[in-house]
């Protein structure tokens, strides 16, 4: 028996990096897990590794009818949502003198805007016992520079995870963030490489004291204990799993 069986999962984000890994994870622990991301081709790789259990759905979270046609086929598909995952993130590198409108548009509608509608588009698929888990991240806790508004972002979306811990508690929800350190995925890396040379040699040196980078299956761990039962009496929390980089 999986620890989600007879689960239903939802994970935005999900074509590759640590969407991908949870939605892997979840369906192999039992659950029905559906897949969304803007890319079909990519959308359509990532379900077809994770296997049987994956449906997805192209979807773009920073579009509200988007989000809006993604919610109307869970609902005529499966009725409910045991657990959603708000994985989909931008993350762009631009110091303060660089930043264009264009740039904080982007990086705001779909980290912040994102999660807010997504949400809110998936509380009435919510039973009492579902867990939401919302993925911030270690920029959020250290001075990156250049990483303003993608940190600001992931600040957010950790004091969203409080607020709304404490206005869904009533309906038995539960709302945790998940706070990944340096982890080696495509978008990741892409972002480090935007970084300037002295900048990328002190994170390929030492990216967190444990003296590597995680890798998704680590995070998709960690979604496991958020999603399921063992996490029963978690809400409102903060999950690290960054190697220890904001910590020691």
């Amino acid at each position: 028996m999986g620890q989600l069986d007879n689960k239903t999962a939802l994970v935005t984000g999900a074509s590759t990096g640590i969407g991908l890994a949870v939605a892997r994870r979840f369906a192999a622990e039992g659950a029905i897990v559906y897949l969304t991301g803007r890319r079909e081709a990519e959308l359509q790789s990532a379900v077809g590794e994770v296997g049987g259990r994956a449906i997805g759905i192209r979807s773009d979270v920073s579009k509200l009818d988007d989000l809006d046609r993604l919610f109307a086929e869970i609902t005529e598909r499966s009725g409910r949502l045991d657990i959603v995952v708000a994985n989909a993130g931008v993350g762009d590198f631009g110091p303060l003198g660089t930043i264009t409108e264009e740039d904080y548009d982007r990086t705001t509608s779909i980290n912040l805007k994102g999660t807010v509608f997504t949400v809110q588009k998936a509380l009435p698929l919510l039973p009492a016992g579902a867990s939401v888990i919302l993925l911030s991240s270690s920029a959020a806790l250290r001075a990156v520079p250049g990483l303003g508004i993608y940190a600001a972002t992931k600040a957010a979306i950790r004091s969203l995870a409080r607020t709304w811990a404490a206005e869904l508690a009533g309906r038995g929800i539960r709302v945790n963030a998940l706070t990944p350190g340096p982890v080696t995925t495509p978008g990741a890396d892409e972002l480090r490489a935007a970084l300037p040379r002295d900048d990328q040699a002190d994170e390929s040196a030492a990216p967190t004291p444990l003296g590597r980078a995680g890798h998704p299956d680590e995070v998709a761990s960690t979604a496991l204990y958020l999603a399921g039962d063992q996490s029963s009496f978690t809400t409102g929390a903060e999950l690290l799993v960054d190697g220890g980089a904001t910590q020691l």
